[in-house]
């Protein structure tokens, strides 16, 4: 009885431990869609900020910004997409 009360309390508290997450997935046109790029980013310090400006199937701007890693690998941390006017 003390078991079935345990798990009727804990069980939702373990449902809301689930991991979500929420990181930004490369889009095509992104720097790492299909992977990482191949040219390894030597001259700029990690933490470097790297600004990408493309235009997408739809016709919107993307503007994403990119992080380089210590290990000189890039991380999408931001992504506005604006449409544009007709």
């Amino acid at each position: 009885m003390k078991l079935l009360i345990a798990l009727v309390l804990c069980g939702p508290l373990l449902a809301a431990c689930t991991t979500n997450d929420q990181s930004l997935q490369p889009i095509p046109g992104s720097i790492t869609y299909g992977g990482q790029p191949r040219l390894k980013l030597t001259l700029s310090p990690p933490g470097t900020r790297l600004p990408h400006h493309f235009v997408n199937q739809w016709g919107q701007d993307v503007y994403e910004t990119y992080i380089i890693q210590p290990d000189r690998s890039l991380k999408l941390v931001s992504r506005e997409e604006i449409t544009r006017p007709f």
